[in-house]
């Protein structure tokens, strides 16, 4: 995204506080601007949020259309502001929005900047001159029927559907890679553990399988969950009541908004309620910290699965991505895994700000909505760039260590527990007792003691004979 070049020349624009210069090149006007003299804050702004711009821009879009129907702007005001945002929807201008993301006035200043952009361009399109807004007004024309306290939130709910896309897509390919490493993995043993205990055998395929599966649960569920989105409140302009809106605006503006997007807009069913309630946001973000506490399980698991390579599981071999020490030669970390996890956490940790966010609103407003829309934009930009890094980076090129997988397998205890409906408890129990008490494994037990065949003993610990319920004719050696 290009950066604007400012030539140091300006234009004077006024408001309620006074008069400010403005720069010439700027396509935003003074309420913008005093809200970038205000809000240095996160260092973050707007422009780098190319959807949530284009959510700005589909709402005035839609109110443009309501109100041009409603005979409230001209058809060459309507022609301008519309053309203004399809540029918007294109990519284009986002230069133009410096607003930080954190600031006061339950995003007022966004708002204002959306509407000011807006307005200047359409101007442009006029044949006027920026900051003549006698032609086309950020307030009267643009923000026509409209408050910040429904537009704003519009504005964000669509930026945010648009973000969950991005979010769905990233799950689809690490939900495919994870399936395509447990077929891959399909036959490779391996013992299970409960507790950091051995456990029961299982193949690593299953174990990936359980990966794939844990996030493919969570994509339907925020398939679900992003629907709640696009119940909007256009309409209530202040308060929910609807204040400085012509009958039928409502209707009219969620219709275009309808075709503009093809998407299932709704009209919340009580406007008052909805200005200030931000549970959509709550159960939003609620649904983003469930795919990260999955993430992160399954980062932990690959790192101890990949721990080693000596003296730890060391079931798979994880990329070696770099260096992993200043003063230990040949150390390589499990760096991608590592960086998911901090990820996650910082995706938890917004979470319980948007969560202090919501439990702050008073009255007819929840003025913390800023911190809240920042946070989940943030989350998401992470979860797609992290996701998108763990597929890429590590899970694509793990490979299964199946000669220690194996080894593992037939010297734990645990295989046992798979023999003790052929060889029965006392032997079980008999030969895990020796195992403990002088090191040997349990495969190698079974043979020394002449209680199954080595063809029966590798029959029953066969990969497929060990991931679902089975019944095998084999009896112990009388």
């Amino acid at each position: 995204m290009e950066k604007i070049k400012y030539s140091g020349k300006t234009r004077q624009e006024t408001d309620l506080l006074g008069t400010l210069e403005v720069p010439v090149e700027a396509l935003y006007g003074v309420q913008t601007l005093r809200g970038i003299q205000n809000f240095q804050i996160s260092g973050h702004t707007q422009s780098e949020f190319p959807n949530f711009i284009k959510g700005f821009a589909i709402t005035k879009k839609g109110a443009a259309i309501a109100n041009h129907k409603q005979g409230l702007l001209n058809d060459d005001q309507f022609k301008a502001i519309c053309q203004a945002c399809d540029e918007l929807l294109a990519g284009q201008l986002h230069e133009h929005f410096l607003s930080d993301m954190i600031q006061g006035g339950a995003g007022t200043t966004m708002n204002m900047n959306a509407n000011e952009v807006i307005a200047n361009r359409a101007l442009e399109i006029l044949g006027k001159a920026r900051g003549q807004y006698e032609f086309c007004s950020p307030n009267d024309h643009v923000n026509c029927s409209q408050s910040t306290n429904d537009a704003f939130p519009t504005a964000f709910h669509f930026g945010l559907y648009l973000e969950s896309r991005k979010l769905a897509k990233s799950l689809d390919l690490i939900i495919d890679s994870l399936n395509k490493k447990s077929e891959e993995f399909a036959s490779v043993i391996k013992m299970g553990r409960t507790q950091l205990q051995d456990a029961v055998p299982m193949t690593l395929g299953q174990t990936f399988k359980a990966f794939a599966d844990s996030l493919k649960m969570e994509r339907r569920r925020l398939a679900h969950v992003e629907q709640e989105l696009l119940t909007v409140n256009m309409g209530a302009t202040a308060i929910g009541t609807g204040i400085c809106s012509q009958p039928g605006y409502s209707k009219l503006c969620i219709d275009a908004l309808r075709d503009i997007t093809g998407w299932d807009v709704k009209l919340a069913e009580n406007l008052i309620e909805a200005t200030s309630d931000t549970s959509v946001l709550v159960g939003f973000s609620s649904q983003l910290r469930r795919i990260a506490l999955k993430t992160t399980k399954i980062c932990n698991d690959l790192r101890l699965m990949g721990s080693g390579p000596r003296s730890g599981i060391h079931e798979i071999h994880l990329p070696e991505m770099q260096p992993g020490s200043s003063i230990m030669p040949g150390k390589v970390n499990p760096v991608i895994p590592e960086v998911m996890n901090q990820i996650c956490f910082m995706v938890i940790g917004n979470d319980t700000a948007i969560m202090l966010g919501a439990e702050n609103g008073q009255l007819e407003l929840n003025v913390m909505e800023p911190v809240m829309v920042y946070a989940l934009f943030r989350s998401i930009n992470l979860l797609c760039n992290g996701l998108d890094t763990l597929r890429t980076k590590c899970i694509d090129n793990i490979v299964a260590d199946v000669e220690c997988c194996t080894s593992q397998v037939k010297n734990s205890i645990g295989i046992v527990t798979a023999l003790n409906p052929y060889i029965g408890y006392k032997n079980s129990t008999k030969i895990a007792k020796e195992a403990l008490a002088t090191g040997k494994g349990v495969y190698e037990l079974v043979l020394e003691h002449n209680i199954l065949s080595k063809e029966d003993l590798d029959n029953i610990l066969a990969p497929e004979h060990m991931i679902e319920p089975v019944k095998l004719d084999i009896k112990p050696i009388e």
